[in-house]
């Protein structure tokens, strides 16, 4: 049996098309990398213990709120160093409007008026532990830490005061001046964690991604690299490796990809950045996208070399457009090390909609391998032009089609929709296929497929 005959088990997951990892085979079918549409400015570091170089932001979507944590800091041009660095905090009731709370915390300047959370760290990277055996009191665990010294742990019960676990690092094999992340992974059940280091390829010192993982968050496995196929040798500052929330089984990271031999506008800092898409489903073997998935378009101050940054979240909030679903939403820096303040601007997709398969107008076809599910009808996300459709055929494990859900028997889809339950003939249960091989053929004309669930 080849591997594209072995039947996957998908049970009644979301399934996104994000790589090859469910096809079998496709003709005239693309998968198209969708970048996010940019919106507003969502939060400007305009405060006198922020600055241009605020930096390393995580977003949490917390129940009916949002948090979101990053570090203050200052690059003064004229003496060419750093003026401070802390950790802050804002949040949000809808992920758009952000606010800037007075907890009176920490001093600055001879006053604790400010969202300070922590004084002097570089990159504390936050996280909401969802691990079922966690304690009250470190509902909310970080990571922070610096270049000789090694990450840190702290915990908190509220997110906002915090406290360490323990008085020494709990990870050291590293390059730590970047953001340096971790999470309750619960396909692993344990924690994982991701942070930068250099290593040598191709005879150059490349910034690269190692992972470890843990049982306690406090003793950690000794890491590993993340590896790659088919893609070329390139600096990733950060990572952002999350599991969709979603579909938690696939990872997602949104590298900073740095290119330090380019330099615009005659700028002082070298090098320029774009964000990178890339997905995994076990945690370290990802498939990454070599277009970017942000371009620094047409404002110069993205061509800076710390621009384009991608908060560490994926968040969901409502459409500007009346009548319309929800979004996702991920943010974005502009203005880093420029003037006296720098800024995050949000970006939008519709749900799932990262990567797409796609096809023209004259059409194409994409066969899954064997799946196995639970359910009881299956459900699309997808879009059409006016002219376009999507037909799907289900098919046995040797790919003859089933009787009653052949290309014959499907109704013709066509329209936008997150959730849309397919027909055949205008029936919709395909309960007495559960629990069996089955391969799902889709026939589509101008349209894209995003993800499909059964139910």
């Amino acid at each position: 049996m080849s591997p594209s005959d072995e039947a996957i088990h998908i049970g009644s997951r979301r399934e996104l098309l994000v790589d090859d990892a469910l096809i079998d085979r496709k003709q005239d079918i693309d998968l198209r990398l969708n970048s996010p549409t940019p919106r507003e400015v969502a939060i400007v570091h305009d405060a006198p213990w922020e600055g241009n170089t605020c930096f390393y932001h995580t977003v949490i979507q917390d129940d009916d709120h949002f948090k979101m944590y990053y570090r203050g800091a200052h690059y003064d041009e004229q003496q060419r160093k750093g003026t401070h660095e802390v950790a802050c905090y804002a949040e949000s009731d809808d992920g758009i409007i952000w606010r800037k709370p007075n907890l009176g915390l920490v001093e600055f300047q001879g006053s604790r008026d400010n969202n300070i959370i922590w004084d002097s760290t570089h990159n504390f990277a936050v996280f909401k532990d969802t691990n079922p055996a966690c304690s009250d009191d470190a509902r909310y665990k970080a990571l922070a830490g610096n270049q000789k010294t090694g990450l840190m742990a702290y915990q908190s019960s509220d997110g906002i005061h915090w406290s360490l676990m323990q008085d020494t690092p709990v990870i050291t094999h590293g390059a730590f001046d970047s953001q340096n992340l971790a999470f309750w992974d619960p396909n692993r059940q344990c924690y994982g964690e991701y942070h930068r280091d250099f290593k040598m390829q191709e005879g150059e010192r490349v910034r690269d991604i190692m992972t470890g993982t843990s049982e306690d968050f406090l003793n950690w496995t000794p890491p590993e690299w993340l590896a790659y196929s088919g893609v070329p040798v390139e600096h990733l500052y950060t990572n952002q490796v999350i599991p969709y929330y979603r579909a938690p089984h696939i990872y997602m990271g949104f590298p900073k990809r740095f290119i330090p031999t380019r330099n615009m506008y005659g700028h002082q800092h070298n090098g320029v950045s774009d964000v990178v898409f890339m997905t995994s489903r076990d945690g370290r073997q990802f498939h990454r996208w070599g277009e970017a998935l942000i371009r620094p378009g047409l404002q110069p101050e993205r061509w800076e070399n710390r621009n384009n940054f991608v908060a560490h979240g994926i968040m969901e909030t409502a459409s500007g457009i009346p009548g319309t679903p929800k979004e996702m939403t991920l943010y974005s820096m502009e203005g880093y090390y420029r003037g006296e303040n720098c800024q995050m601007r949000r970006y939008t997709w519709r749900l799932d909609g990262c990567v797409s398969a796609h096809a023209r107008l004259s059409g194409g076809e994409l066969i899954t391998r064997p799946l196995i599910f639970d359910g009881k009808s299956l459900q699309i996300n997808f879009a059409t032009s006016a002219a376009g459709s999507v037909r799907i055929e289900l098919q046995q494990a040797h790919r003859l089609p089933i009787d009653h859900f052949t290309l014959a028997d499907s109704e013709e889809i066509f329209g936008d929709a997150i959730e849309r339950q397919v027909s055949w003939n205008s029936c919709r249960d395909v309960s007495h296929l559960a629990g069996q091989p089955v391969r799902l053929r889709f026939v589509l004309s101008d349209a894209d497929v995003f993800a499909f669930r059964f139910v």
